[in-house]
């Protein structure tokens, strides 16, 4: 019997995810933080698996999104511009400049899936779906702050995460938006919606529960 890619994925992005906010909150909080690196990567490879189309103009999108999100982390990390003042933490894996790369396929990702959805909300209507899908980015980010520094992700000068962290991932987001919107000619959906939705539902109930 043939297994469907999507479903596969989707079976696999809940199961990690769900797996993962079971072991920090029962089991073992340090052990299951640290596999963090681990959890972005497949994210990461079942994210791309699963894109209709990746022609030279889609992986030029990707790689203008991962760079521009390393571009800005950087300005963040090194001058306190955009975000304000941080560093990062050890669980997000190897740094360059003060920035984990990962971080750069972090933003790929929450461009992707939030570009998506909002795609298919506003069809036709680049504008509003660039608009939505950086609000939708921002949701995310809205969840995560709290509990980054519990997790050894990242955290803000005197463990105050400032109104300039929003307008920055807003304004970064606005422009990744834009790159996707207009470059990334052909959108999926099934998955990235699940995805979205795992990761709301994993930092929701961090955020309940820390």
């Amino acid at each position: 019997m043939k297994i469907n890619k999507t479903y596969l994925s989707i079976f696999l992005i809940w199961l990690v995810h769900i797996s993962g906010l079971l072991g920090l909150l029962f089991y073992d909080f340090i052990f299951f933080a640290s596999f963090t690196p681990i959890n972005l990567f497949l994210t990461s490879l079942l994210l791309m698996v699963n894109q209709i189309k990746l022609h030279k103009r889609e992986l030029l999108c990707i790689v203008l999104i991962f760079w521009t999100g390393i571009f800005v982390e950087f300005l963040g990390v090194n001058y306190g511009l955009l975000f304000g003042e941080y560093s990062y933490g050890k669980n997000l894996g190897p740094k360059l400049l003060g920035v984990p790369f990962l971080i750069g396929m972090n933003w790929v990702i929450l461009t992707t899936i939030s570009g998506s959805i909002s795609n298919y909300i506003f069809k036709g209507k680049k504008i509003m779906a660039i608009l939505s899908g950086s609000v939708l980015m921002l949701i995310i980010d809205f969840f995560i702050e709290p509990v980054a520094p519990t997790l050894d992700f990242w955290e803000f000068k005197n463990s105050i995460v400032p109104f300039s962290n929003y307008t920055g991932w807003l304004i970064t987001g606005l422009f990744t938006q834009f790159l996707y919107q207009f470059l990334f000619k052909e959108k999926e959906l099934t998955f990235s919606i699940n995805l979205y939705f795992a990761i709301f539902v994993f930092f929701l109930f961090l955020n309940l529960k820390l």
